[in-house]
Parts: C-alpha cells; structure tokens; sequence
C-alpha cells in the first residue's frame, strides 16, 4: 500500500513535533513536507505534491483561512484543519473553513501524554484516510 502522501502547516514548533511524531509512527502516512506559514506551504504545494493537507489556522504572514482559500483556487487538496481556534465555542471559524473549502476540523490537543498520543494517531489517522479518499473541486477565490 502506497502511503497518503500530507502536508503538514502550523508555525507552533511543539505543535509540528507532536503532529510529526504521530504521523511518523505511522505507516499509512508520509509526512512530504512541513510549513510554517500558508505562504510558504503554498510554495512547497508543486515540489511535495501531498494528497492531504493538515494546516492551523492563527499563523503569522498567510493565516490557515486565506491559505485554504488560496489551495482551494490553485490546486484544489483535501484539508484537515488542526488548530485550537476550532472549538465549540468558536463556531465561527469551523463554518469559516469550511466554506473556504477546508474538509473537516480538528481541536489541537490541550496536552499529549503516551495515552493521548494513541487516541490522537487513531483519530488523526482516520481522517487522513477519509479526506483522502474525497475529490475536492476548485472553488474561485471571492
């Protein structure tokens, strides 16, 4: 089996390390490419060629919205949004992505201990699978 080919994009180095670390120990997933910013993920786009991208949304320079507006007109990609501005409580920013064009949001975890880390794989895991599987069409910037 080929594995799913993802972007990672978030400017938390603890946040990359975490998220890189779970999908590492995974062999149904490659890690192609990481990015601080949705500037410079956009520019990596051509060159890792993922099949997922899982991106936060509060970064400096191209915050997640605009980089998934941008994906979304250029080169059309499944997107995971992982970020702690997608809870409950922010209702807002989960229909903003996900009018954006962005396929499903996740909450970054508040801590990850060993057992944290296995839920998370689970959960991450799944949903890489899922937005992998999906054909996303261009949607034109407004």
């Amino acid at each position: 089996m080929t594995p799913i080919k993802v972007l990672l994009v978030d400017d938390s180095p603890v946040a990359m390390s975490i998220f890189r670390k779970v999908l590492d120990s995974a062999p149904e997933v490659q890690v192609v490419g990481t990015a601080q910013d949705g500037a410079e993920a956009l520019n990596l786009i051509p060159r890792v060629q993922p099949q997922v991208i899982c991106t936060d949304l509060k970064m400096p320079k191209m915050d997640g919205l605009e980089f998934i507006k941008q994906v979304m007109a250029k080169t059309p990609l499944p997107i995971l949004v992982l970020s702690d501005a997608v809870q409950k409580q922010d209702i807002d920013n989960v229909f903003q992505v996900l009018q954006a064009g962005a396929i499903d949001v996740m909450p970054k975890p508040a801590s990850v201990s060993t057992a944290d880390q296995e839920e998370l794989k689970r959960q991450l895991i799944t949903k890489i699978r899922v937005l992998a599987s999906k054909q996303v069409s261009a949607k034109p910037l407004t």
